[in-house]
């Protein structure tokens, strides 16, 4: 990595999710930056460097992306096809990060390739030891290709 910073872009329409998620990345270290957007058309718009997010320096490509499934404007499902179908985006890890435990949205998420698919617990104490868990595994553990 080079001493390049660390950098989610977590997608998640649900502000309290959203700041559970945020509070608890940060409290464990494992991000240098972290970009919230609430929607799918705002990920890709962020992604692909587009609009209010066309600046590189300011809005890096992220080493991970959190996405939830049920987004409004774009779908989370469209969101993984279209990072997985670019050339420059599909080395990035997605992990599908959403209350739904439907078989057909894992096998879904599974089929256009995504790398984890994660249930959030309803409880916080769970939720926040899954956050951890999960930002280490990714950001710390795991072996990149850059």
């Amino acid at each position: 990595m080079n001493g390049e910073p660390l950098c989610i872009l977590l997608v998640e329409d649900n502000p309290d999710h959203a700041e559970l998620a945020i509070r608890n990345l940060d409290d464990g270290k494992l991000a240098n930056k972290i970009f919230h957007v609430e929607d799918g058309e705002a990920a890709l718009d962020f992604l692909n460097h587009r609009g209010i997010y066309a600046d590189p320096q300011q809005f890096p490509r992220p080493h991970l992306i959190l996405l939830d499934l049920r987004l409004p404007k774009v779908d989370g499902i469209e969101v993984l096809k279209a990072v997985k179908a670019s050339e420059e985006l599909k080395a990035i890890p997605v992990v599908i990060l959403t209350t739904s435990a439907a078989e057909r949205d894992l096998a879904q998420a599974y089929q256009n390739y995504a790398n984890s698919y994660l249930t959030k617990p309803v409880d916080f104490d769970s939720f926040s030891e899954l956050l951890r868990d999960m930002g280490f595994y990714w950001l710390a553990w795991n072996q990149r290709p850059w």
